[in-house]
């Protein structure tokens, strides 16, 4: 492992610049970010809002996914889900990473600051530091509740997307960020239990680590549960209409389903069967709220 942490950079291709940023996160912060700028406004977006406001949190939200390659890099290098990763592989080097992070994130600021308003680039700028420092640095490996606490950071995306349209925070973003938020842990603490043993063997803890996969899984249900009651506020205070109502119980509905399958281990491979459907879950569920919305403006 230390003598492929220790080489250079110089085989480091543009695939493995693209890899640091995490880009599937990513697009997936990107959607609901989205969704925060057209559920701000009656009117349409702003074409220089849509465009450079989701590519400066885009590139901000890859300058921290880069950050994460550099602390991560050593125990990245022994867990099979992360191995291959530029870092731990040495095909890219820390300090290449760090400097590659710092343009990526001046960038995004500078974008926002120039084509949306300060309050969003400082919001973002907020949520760069809670991932990249906060919950990487520090949180990660200081208690089992990391990802409850370092979730509120990876939640902002539809804030973001709002007040980069606004300039304000309401509490109609902020309902979206608490959805998000009650969505974190179930998602990450079913892979948690899928790679419990390699988070044990790199001295992550993790809730199955410290806690005990059953104790995991019925969190996992109560978080669950929280998430499909915060789910249909949105409809409660009039933020949307019934369309997203029927998504938001049907995809609940179905989010609940696997956990009590997890809960049960009534099904092969339930942990990370359960982290998958999570990912759709919150694709599914923010496209509702967008078709939602402009079908409400057109009635």
């Amino acid at each position: 492992m230390a003598t492929a942490l220790s080489q250079s950079s110089g085989a480091a291709g543009w695939r493995d610049y693209l890899e640091l940023t995490k880009p599937k996160v990513v697009l997936l912060m990107l959607i609901t970010s989205l969704v925060g700028m057209f559920l701000a406004t009656r009117a349409g977006v702003p074409w220089t809002v849509l465009i450079f406001g989701n590519l400066g949190i885009a590139l901000c939200a890859g300058g921290a996914a880069a950050v994460n390659h550099v602390v991560d890099r050593r125990i990245d290098a022994v867990m099979a889900r992360t191995h291959k990763r530029p870092l731990a592989e040495g095909r890219v080097s820390p300090f290449a990473a760090l400097a590659f992070a710092l343009a990526l994130s001046i960038a995004g600021l500078a974008l926002l600051l120039v084509f949306t308003n300060p309050l969003a680039a400082w919001l973002t700028l907020a949520s760069l530091l809670g991932y990249a420092v906060i919950y990487t640095g520090f949180l990660k490996r200081a208690t089992p509740q990391n990802i409850v606490i370092g979730g509120l950071a990876g939640a902002a995306p539809p804030l973001l997307g709002w007040v980069a349209v606004t300039g304000q925070v309401s509490a109609e973003p902020l309902l979206l960020v608490l959805i998000i938020f009650a969505w974190t842990p179930p998602h990450f603490w079913a892979l948690a239990i899928h790679r419990k043993a390699e988070y044990a063997k790199v001295n992550i803890p993790m809730l199955p680590v410290t806690h005990g996969e059953h104790y995991t899984k019925v969190h996992i249900l109560l978080y669950t549960l929280m998430l499909l009651a915060v789910s249909v506020m949105p409809f409660a205070i009039h933020m949307s209409g019934p369309l997203y109502l029927a998504a938001a119980l049907i995809l609940g509905a179905r989010f609940l389903f696997w956990t009590v399958v997890l809960y049960r281990d009534s099904r092969p491979h339930a942990a990370i069967r359960t982290f998958k459907f999570s990912i759709w879950y919150l694709f599914a569920l923010f496209i509702a709220l967008l078709v939602d919305h402009y079908l409400l403006l057109n009635l």
